[in-house]
């Protein structure tokens, strides 16, 4: 009888308390729930500009005849064409390229300092915690450059016609806004600032935390308690804005 009911007892789960799922730190774990719930908020923003999008009718012209229209959503690299000390002259995407290039830089950097927290190299930590700040510093810094110039506009902005006092009117429009935007829809600006707005607002969290994490790699915290984990569990998090920035680029820039 008593050999019977020691067969019956259940095995304790993982989910009791004193054992980690998967073996992996409670801290680590509730990253992974973190970025879950935030690729899942990321995901409606570019279903939504999808659905949005769909809506409005395609500038269908050849590309020498484009003209920027309040009824058609404009193509992306006719407004995204700028580059900075490089005025007049067109660049479709090339500096939506050079920053999307130098976030995953700044990814590759961050692979290297948790490598070297695994081996306890507290000064390979510090130097490549250095760079990814910085390729994070110059992301951001390239946005406001963005920023700055869709708001400012181009310098022939976009004229459109409106009934106001019982006859119609003409005005120009430069640059946008949250109400109204000289490259199309306003819906175009509003998922521009949006969108690539929350995705900076995450850039600008993990340069911060990046910075926590080498200033207590430079005061030899981590050395003190004899583990590096904090460099990886803030890794996932960067790693994670870099990757929604490709879903970013690739939906709004490029379809």
């Amino acid at each position: 009888m008593s050999q019977s009911t020691a067969t019956t007892v259940p095995q304790r789960s993982v989910w009791d308390g004193g054992v980690s799922p998967m073996g992996v730190s409670y801290g680590k774990l509730m990253m992974w729930f973190f970025l879950l719930s935030d690729a899942f908020t990321f995901s409606g923003l570019l279903i939504t500009y999808g659905l949005i999008r769909s809506a409005h009718p395609a500038f269908t012209l050849a590309p020498d005849l484009f003209v920027f229209s309040q009824e058609y959503w404009p193509i992306p690299e006719k407004v995204f064409e700028a580059v900075p000390f490089l005025h007049g002259i067109k660049l479709p995407l090339v500096f939506v390229g050079l920053m999307t290039f130098i976030l995953i830089m700044s990814s590759v950097t961050m692979v290297l300092a948790v490598e070297a927290g695994h081996r306890m190299d507290r000064k390979a930590v510090e130097k490549w915690m250095l760079w990814t700040i910085v390729g994070g510093i110059t992301f951001l810094s390239c946005q406001a450059w963005e920023w700055t110039h869709f708001i400012v506009g181009t310098d022939a902005g976009s004229v459109i016609k409106e009934f106001v006092n019982g006859e119609w009117t003409t005005r120009t429009i430069f640059g946008a806004s949250l109400h109204e935007n000289q490259y199309g829809p306003h819906d175009f600006a509003d998922f521009f600032f949006f969108i690539t707005g929350f995705h900076g607002f995450h850039v600008f969290s993990g340069v911060l935390l990046n910075f926590l994490i080498f200033y207590r790699t430079v005061t030899g915290r981590y050395d003190r308690i004899g583990s590096y984990e904090m460099v990886e569990k803030v890794g996932l998090y960067w790693h994670f804005v870099d990757l929604v920035w490709v879903f970013v680029f690739t939906f709004y820039y490029l379809v």
